[in-house]
């Protein structure tokens, strides 16, 4: 469970970095491609020998490693496009509802038992994840910009079923720091060619508060994933409740945050869907 709650302290650290990148001037999509780099350093600083990068294109998971690389840099990038026309509470919305995908996925394909109260409990989850990002302020909403939040949904989906599908059927505990440095160098590969292009295209200038904010998002960044993958060998709770727990909590946390450091105020519905998120983890982690 400590990793668990490590894993959700992280996440949640990257949205309050997030909300504070406007207040700072940080300018999102190269302070995201320098989170990246950061977060690849940081998983080598913690192996105790340093790997023959040579060698890493001959494991069994580098083509998938490459793969979620490219996903990683679009949907966060997505992410901060959807919170900039849609608002935060959609992205949010859209990205912890993704929880979903691997749980269905862990009953489907993984076998995992999935009893009424649980069940309950991941449904209920659904309802406080909403509940819990609503806001009293609507914004207009356009729905030609549907396929935003929609591709954040899949993608975010995505992302945790493969984590869960490495986790269970690829990687040894041995190999998380590696595993997981790999996945953020491709995400920040992918980003370096896509500057490189757009060098071509106009001039390119990146304020030095852009890498330190990239700096201070990619170390939360590592250690969400990497605690994640530790988090999903508890011999307790199956990836199901994993995930479950991950997500409601991570929607709490935050909010937590949100009141404690910038002052926000919940709505009635804020805090209904504060009770469900409890209860929903009451139900998940207890059956």
């Amino acid at each position: 469970m400590t990793d668990l709650a490590l894993s959700i302290l992280c996440s949640s650290l990257i949205f309050v970095i997030f909300k504070l990148y406007p207040r700072f001037q940080v300018q999102t999509l190269y302070a995201i491609i320098f989170n990246y780099m950061t977060a690849c350093l940081v998983g080598f600083t913690l192996m105790e020998d340093f790997p023959d990068i040579t060698l890493i294109p001959s494991y069994s998971w580098f083509p998938g490693t490459v793969l979620m690389g490219v996903l990683f840099i679009i949907i966060f990038n997505l992410m901060a496009r959807t919170s900039q026309v849609l608002g935060v509470s959609v992205a949010s919305v859209a990205t912890k509802m993704s929880l979903t995908i691997p749980v269905v996925l862990g009953v489907l394909i993984y076998g995992e038992e999935m009893g009424m109260l649980k069940m309950a409990g991941v449904i209920l989850a659904l309802f406080a994840v909403y509940f819990s990002s609503l806001k009293n302020k609507h914004l207009p909403f356009n729905r030609r910009l549907l396929y935003l939040p929609a591709l954040v949904f899949l993608g975010s989906g995505i992302i945790d079923a493969s984590i869960q599908y490495f986790e269970q059927n690829v990687l040894s505990a041995g190999e998380f720091p590696l595993f997981s440095s790999t996945v953020f160098a491709s995400a920040a590969c992918c980003g370096l060619i896509y500057i490189s292009f757009r060098a071509t295209r106009e001039k390119i200038v990146i304020a030095p508060r852009s890498i330190l904010g990239g700096i201070a998002l990619g170390v939360p960044n590592f250690f969400s994933i990497y605690f994640l993958l530790r988090a999903l060998q508890n011999e307790v709770l199956n990836s199901a409740s994993v995930f479950t727990i991950n997500n409601v909590a991570i929607v709490m946390f935050s909010t937590l945050l949100g009141i404690i450091l910038f002052k926000e105020k919940l709505s009635g519905r804020n805090w209904v869907g504060i009770g469900l998120a409890v209860l929903s983890i009451i139900l998940v982690a207890a059956f």
